[in-house]
């Protein structure tokens, strides 16, 4: 299986039309500040947004001249580094990782702080940044989304911290082959409910 789909469908009384925006964590560094994976906007009543979770990733790097090497294609369990060669930079596999559950990034540059970045789906999931010659990025990721409603985040961008403390929805997808995301609650009135998602019409792998 490479790919989950899902369809999010809102089924609630929000009136706020706020960005729905979906995330994932890095389990492997529990400082590392998320990045808004998907933003959806403008998902009225009744309407749905499908979309793709493939597991597979990429892997990028980019430098303080603002360069990007190419995406990388890449898995948990494996290694990657950046190395000079003779014609640049260049970031490349270079075996498994010592655990199975991280991807991992070095730094094998003689001087160069750089950061790294993980898309999926072809967007940004996740960043490491200032990440020194010598030195790891180490990524880990539970097949959970996290979700929430936001009225200012971007999508690409890392997420403020007084938003994520408040996303307390995860979704696990582990063994799903595809999924309805509910979005439910909201609305005005003494009856109002917190708006809230939950998976239903799930099929397994």
């Amino acid at each position: 299986m490479t790919n989950i789909w899902l369809n999010l469908i809102n089924n609630s009384s929000d009136r706020n039309n706020d960005g729905i925006v979906i995330f994932q964590k890095n389990e492997a560094t529990a400082a590392e500040t998320p990045v808004a994976w998907r933003v959806i906007h403008n998902l009225g009543s009744g309407w749905s947004h499908p979309f793709t979770y493939p597991v597979a990733m990429a892997v990028a790097a980019s430098d303080g001249h603002g360069n990007y090497s190419l995406q990388l294609p890449a898995a948990t369990g494996q290694q990657y580094q950046l190395v000079t060669t003779d014609s640049g930079d260049v970031l490349e596999h270079s075996g498994p990782a010592a655990n199975e559950d991280e991807i991992i990034i070095y730094n094998a540059l003689a001087t160069g702080i750089i950061d790294v970045h993980v898309y999926r789906d072809g967007k940004l999931l996740a960043l490491k940044t200032n990440v020194e010659p010598g030195q790891p990025a180490v990524f880990q990721f539970k097949p959970t989304l996290w979700i929430g409603v936001a009225h200012a985040v971007t999508e690409g961008a890392l997420i403020d911290s007084a938003f994520t403390s408040q996303v307390h929805t995860q979704l696990s997808l582990s063994g799903i082959s595809s999924a309805d995301i509910i979005m439910t609650g909201g609305g005005l009135g003494p009856d109002t409910t917190p708006v809230s998602f939950s998976l239903q019409n799930v099929r397994y792998a």
